[in-house]
């Protein structure tokens, strides 16, 4: 007999995940029924997915852009919908079972948050939105009965390998960095760093934004911090260990000994299908391993002084509150400063913290709090750049 299909949106669909969410829907043999996409201003592409997938809706959450683009394409089935509110109302359409939240950085909140205000399965690729708001969405998403699926590859491997044992013999959970460009690089070459090194990352292809991240290990300080959430942990509960062939996604230590580990090639299609298919597993597009050939798995601990990025994720993670929103904010104007080349690439952490220490910390705050915290630590930063 076979299964109805998953009726699936994809918030952010230009983007990388997005992309790579499309090709698994493409690969599963009709089990999974794209019915809208969005994105923020990339209206020639979403038109190109439109055009190839012909789904129910297509949301522009930049309303601006979305006026000024020729829509006189777009398939006559497609309705075409219009800002963030626009967006919020194909999320939470009683057609729709999951959404894919995918869009970069703190603009992909509002989405999420719509999808478990609605009861909606969320297969989230976005950190940023438990790095802001991991309690108030948790809260919410056990209040609505909406289910949030991990997409990240850290934390889809914690989630699958937490299923080897009982969660009251969980001891800690390991994420696997891989280290970025700079794993090997003294502090004196580090000062040196040019914005085209950065984004040479050795394994993943993924955003200019989360490139970044990946070298000075913010990326790994915001999984830290969404696992805390996500997972309902203590924050001493949470290690870091640099892995540079990113094979081994992240591992889980019982209290017997027993470190069980999930391992694949470094390809997102296996995590977004597995967040898109569970409980079940399916034939995947992702690359396999292949055993029959020679290959080497190397761990080493994260040097914390050369990348003190790590130090703080685990420092917000333990204060809570509002210093998750500040953070991320911070660590977005900073990422964006020096792809503009306003700052060194050692600068950033140091401008997250500078801005961090002087914001008014709140351990209770609302989502509207969250929101105008985010903004502050916005025009903090540009203060910061400019002194």
């Amino acid at each position: 007999m076979s299964r109805p299909s998953r009726k699936i949106v994809v918030l952010g669909s230009t983007g990388s995940i997005g992309g790579s969410t499309l090709e698994v829907a493409a690969a599963s043999d009709g089990n999974l029924q794209i019915v809208g996409l969005s994105a923020n201003r990339s209206c020639q592409r979403l038109l190109e997915q439109a055009q190839r997938l012909r789904p129910r809706w297509v949301a522009v959450t930049d309303e601006e852009s979305g006026r000024q683009f020729d829509w006189s394409a777009l398939p006559r089935e497609t309705r075409l919908l219009l800002g963030t509110e626009g967006m919020e109302r194909m999320v939470a359409h009683a057609e729709v079972d999951v959404v894919v939240a995918s869009v970069v950085g703190s603009a992909g909140l509002a989405g999420a948050w719509a999808a478990v205000q609605a009861g909606k399965t969320l297969a989230l690729a976005n950190k940023e939105t438990l790095v802001m708001a991991g309690p108030l969405v948790m809260r919410v998403a056990a209040e609505r009965g909406a289910t949030i699926l991990p997409v990240d590859s850290e934390h889809s491997a914690v989630f699958q390998t937490l299923q080897a044992g009982r969660r009251e013999e969980l001891k800690r959970i390991i994420l696997t960095a891989s280290g970025g460009p700079f794993r090997e690089h003294t502090q004196e070459q580090l000062e040196t760093v040019t914005v085209e090194d950065a984004l040479a990352h050795p394994t993943w292809e993924m955003g200019r934004k989360i490139t970044i991240d990946s070298a000075t290990m913010m990326n790994k300080a915001l999984e830290i911090i969404e696992a805390r959430w996500l997972f309902e942990l203590q924050p001493d509960q949470i290690d870091v260990v640099i892995h540079p062939q990113s094979v081994v996604h992240s591992l889980v230590e019982f209290r017997d000994g027993a470190v069980i580990a999930q391992l694949g090639p470094p390809d997102m299609k296996l995590p977004i299908q597995y967040a898109l298919s569970y409980p079940e597993r399916w034939e995947s597009p992702a690359a396999k391993l292949d055993f029959r050939h020679a290959f080497s798995l190397d761990f080493c601990p994260p040097d914390t002084t050369r990348f003190p990025a790590l130090l703080l994720g685990h420092e917000v993670a333990r204060q809570g509150g509002t210093a998750g929103a500040v953070l991320n904010a911070a660590n977005e104007s900073a990422v964006a400063a020096f792809l503009q080349g306003q700052i060194r690439f050692t600068d950033i952490v140091p401008a997250c913290r500078a801005v961090l220490d002087v914001h008014n910390y709140e351990p209770n705050p609302t989502l509207p709090q969250l929101l105008e915290l985010d903004a502050w630590a916005r025009k903090e930063m540009t203060k910061w750049i400019g002194a």
